[in-house]
């Protein structure tokens, strides 16, 4: 909604026919591309001359390059191409003071602080972002789809840890716990045919009898491998054993492939819950691998209870996966959502609840965000994530490239009213 104390014409820009790729250089295996281009037209049209750029976030469909750029966003397959501040060799954004763009397009720079880095996670603060010049490989040789079955989420843990110190984690590696796991199995098809339905009945119990896995505590990840033969083949190998380290046994490759997919349906089955009063969404964070299993725990406590003390209806729908892995972390990801009829202020109460979960988050260490970004739903907590001197360095930079707040989209941090040189003031929402 429009800001109420805003009195100026408001413009929204739209980059969409901002679309081009201007070219490809094979040598430097670069390409620049403007800014309004959509994720799955990139993939479609850099796919026709044998090349990808593999951001791949479950928001290809909709989401931007520009946009990318602008949330510091992340994409499944980051393990092997990157997030996007490493696939990007420089971008070009409009301030109202001027371009900020690099003199070169060199692979690294040692120039004091980097300012080129001041566009990623921008949100549309400062400037446009009208194109960028970022990293294409060939398409892979080999696309291959996998899946593990951990007899619980602790174990499932350990070995992505593992899989991380080893550095043999395939493109895409995301760990479901078991609430996850089960609300993704209701959603399968059902079987037909009668030798199908064996066959499943069939792997259940070689699951549970001959494993012994209660299905309750199971928990599975889904992989996906892309590169070369030999590339792909040594990651199945390192990976695989690792996991039977921990217990866990190789599920088919159909199972990776459902589950991979099954992220790009979230959005969609969000919409569809509210037309039956169901109110869901997700948020994610990133921590440190000593607090991943205690922070995943506890922020799904913290909700089942404020859900009780609302008096919210039913059971909550609480889940997380872990789906990106690092040296250092992991990002988690959660999923909440609960029946509003009854409620009062369902919003309101929605709101609160994801609130005291993020505050939950941030007192055992983990981000306020990994790649979602911030708008103006997070920015509460902008000054204790990134401190008030981080935050006086955003506000200075606002105040050199957009001293008239033309861009006043309200996003990351709220700005005070600052005295211009002729002794007018000016308000920075």
């Amino acid at each position: 909604e429009c800001p109420e104390n805003e009195d100026r014409m408001i413009v929204s820009l739209d980059m969409q026919q901002m679309d081009k790729i201007k070219w490809v250089d094979r040598e430097n295996m670069t390409a620049c591309i403007e800014a309004g281009i959509v994720g799955v037209d990139l993939a479609q049209k850099l796919s026709t001359v044998g090349l990808c750029v593999g951001h791949e976030p479950d928001s290809a469909e909709f989401s931007t390059l520009g946009g990318w750029i602008a949330t510091r966003a992340s994409g499944m397959k980051k393990s092997v191409y990157g997030n996007i501040e490493d696939l990007v060799v420089t971008a070009t954004m409009v301030t109202p003071k001027g371009t900020i763009r690099r003199a070169a397009d060199v692979p690294r720079i040692s120039a004091g602080p980097d300012v080129h880095h001041a566009i990623f996670g921008s949100e549309g603060t400062m400037g446009v972002i009208t194109e960028a010049i970022v990293k294409i490989r060939p398409l892979p040789e080999v696309r291959k789809f996998g899946a593990i079955v951990f007899p619980n989420f602790e174990s499932g843990v350990q070995c992505l840890r593992e899989i991380a110190y080893r550095r043999c984690a395939p493109a895409s590696i995301r760990l479901v716990d078991p609430d996850q796991f089960q609300f993704g199995q209701a959603l399968r098809p059902p079987t037909e045919g009668a030798f199908a339905f064996f066959n499943e009945k069939l792997k259940k119990l070689l699951v549970t009898k001959w494993y012994g896995f209660d299905l309750e505590k199971l928990s599975v990840a889904t992989l996906l491998f892309e590169g070369s033969k030999e590339i792909v083949a040594y990651q199945e190998r390192m990976v695989y054993g690792i996991a039977k380290k921990y217990g866990a046994i190789k599920a088919d490759e159909n199972n990776g492939k459902r589950g991979y997919y099954l992220t790009f349906m979230i959005a969609y089955l969000r919409d569809l819950g509210f037309q039956y009063g169901f109110m869901g969404e997700s948020f994610e964070t990133s921590v440190p691998w000593s607090r991943t299993l205690e922070l995943c725990e506890r922020v799904k406590q913290r909700i089942r209870e404020s859900c009780r003390i609302r008096g919210v209806p039913g059971r909550p729908l609480v889940t997380c996966r872990v789906t990106q892995i690092y040296d250092a972390g992991t990002c988690v990801y959660f999923y909440f959502g609960f029946l509003a009829s009854g409620l009062s202020d369902p919003i309101r109460q929605f709101n609160e609840i994801e609130a005291e979960a993020r505050d939950e988050i941030l007192s055992l260490g983990g981000s306020i965000s990994h790649h979602h970004g911030i708008g103006k739903h997070r920015k509460r907590w902008m000054s204790r994530f990134v401190s008030d001197t981080g935050v006086r360095c955003l506000e200075g930079m606002k105040r050199s490239l957009d001293p008239e707040n033309i861009f006043a989209s309200g996003n990351l941090i709220d700005f005070d009213v600052k005295p211009r040189d002729d002794g007018e003031k000016i308000k920075i929402n």
